[in-house]
């Protein structure tokens, strides 16, 4: 195997968006979980995407499991690697993305870094290096409040900084609209000053193509789902890569029963779980009582098991930010979302158990810990479902053949888990 890209994803939802975006452009795709095992048969692709759980681990474990996912990649031919992290940069002030950033960046000599996390077509721009959800900054958008790495500061050469021990400069709107002549002297001059990572401005997807053709000319880059985007028109414009259509198929139907798991407590999924309550059983779990009580998890598939086989359900943990907030308060904020998120991994693994096939998870923490359960190794990349999130067929998998969609939490129509089971056969 001789990779075009190799991608590096902090979390599940995070790679299957990457490769969704990858797979559109024209690159032959597949999502790995983990580094994959030798004995692991992969199609012969363009891109590899790495899955890694690491946005909001202990740092020093994130950096040793990104190095060696950056190993294999590169052992494999890839040129240049992607670290692909949140559109809307979760992270603390401790990391996680300035420790791995500087690690990488460290193990391949690179000079220069571009980082954004923009990708306009799902509303995340940044402009002067602040980011904004739609027409607002993070900081005052819905989108602050994540329950593990709340954000509070939109601009992001401040949050890098904090983090890296890089100097972070800027490449703003003004260049990146000049074309790639102007972003290429802009990173000189940063470089002569001893600037070694920049945020960079994208308002368009024509930025993202801009930055594409920089950032493929160097070693390493780090952004969301927008900059995958840019690599791989670049990847493809300059022929470095032949344009494969994208699948419309995920292959053969696997049948069997399906079911829904959210998690995330995002608006976005909130609305979805009111949505889908109109068509389906939904069974709404008290985040104190998953806290306090193991045997929430069993009361959930006892409920789930007689109502399969007359079609789908949904079990959802997913409570409002403030609900959430004080669960951590009483318990932790570690404590809490480990138990849920555990939780939610018996749910899933004894509806497999129970013969579910189909099986639609929302939040990107329940989808790690629900796919690390079911150990599943890889996915091939199918129909797209929502901007973001495609059909995943397993690759390697202990049950068999599966259908998953692995959901961030914010993506996603109203009737996101509807739309998810019509395309999952």
């Amino acid at each position: 195997m001789t990779l075009a890209l190799g991608c590096i994803a902090d979390d599940y939802t995070g790679a299957s968006d990457l490769a969704n975006t990858l797979t559109r452009a024209g690159l032959r795709t597949v999502q790995t979980i983990g580094i994959p095992a030798d004995d692991l048969a992969l199609p012969e692709v363009d891109a590899v995407v790495v899955s890694l759980k690491s946005r909001s681990i202990e740092a020093g474990l994130a950096v040793s499991r990104s190095r060696a996912a950056d190993k294999w990649l590169r052992s494999r031919g890839a040129r240049h690697v992607l670290f692909k992290i949140c559109s809307t940069f979760d992270s603390t002030d401790a990391g996680n993305i300035g420790p791995v950033m500087d690690a990488l960046r460290a193990d391949c000599g690179e000079g220069a870094v571009l980082v954004t996390p923009a990708f306009p077509e799902t509303g995340r721009t940044v402009y002067q290096g602040n980011l904004f959800v739609g027409a607002v900054p993070l900081n005052e958008s819905p989108l602050k409040d994540h329950p593990l790495n709340p954000m509070h500061d939109s601009n992001l050469v401040r949050v890098l900084a904090r983090q890296s021990r890089t100097q972070v400069g800027l490449v703003d709107l003004a260049p990146v609209t000049r074309g790639a002549e102007a972003v290429r002297a802009r990173l000189a001059e940063l470089a002569a000053k001893g600037i070694g990572v920049a945020i960079i401005d994208a308002v368009f997807d024509r930025d993202l193509e801009t930055i594409g053709l920089v950032a493929a000319e160097h070693l390493l880059s780090v952004g969301a789902s927008g900059m995958g985007l840019g690599l791989a028109r670049a990847l493809v414009s300059t022929g470095k890569v032949k344009s494969a259509p994208p699948s419309s198929e995920t292959g053969a139907a696997v049948g069997g029963s399906a079911a829904c798991l959210a998690g995330s407590c995002s608006q976005a999924t909130l609305q979805q779980i009111a949505v889908a309550e109109r068509i389906m059983p939904v069974l709404h779990l008290d985040p104190e009582q998953i806290v306090a009580d193991a045997g929430e998890a069993q009361r959930a598939l006892d409920w789930a098991r007689p109502r399969l086989a007359e079609g789908p359900v949904l079990i959802a943990s997913s409570a409002t930010p403030e609900a959430v907030a004080a669960v951590q308060a009483r318990h932790g904020r570690d404590a809490a979302g480990h138990a849920i998120e555990q939780a939610m991994a018996d749910i899933a693994e004894g509806l497999v158990q129970a013969g579910v096939r189909r099986l639609v998870v929302a939040g990107g923490e329940t989808s790690g810990a629900v796919v690390d359960r079911l150990r599943i190794p890889g996915f091939l990349v199918g129909v797209e479902i929502a901007a973001g999130v495609p059909v995943l067929r397993a690759v390697g998998s202990e049950a068999g053949d599966m259908l998953l969609a692995l959901k961030s939490g914010n993506f996603g129509g109203a009737e996101f888990f509807t739309d998810a089971l019509r395309l999952m056969r």
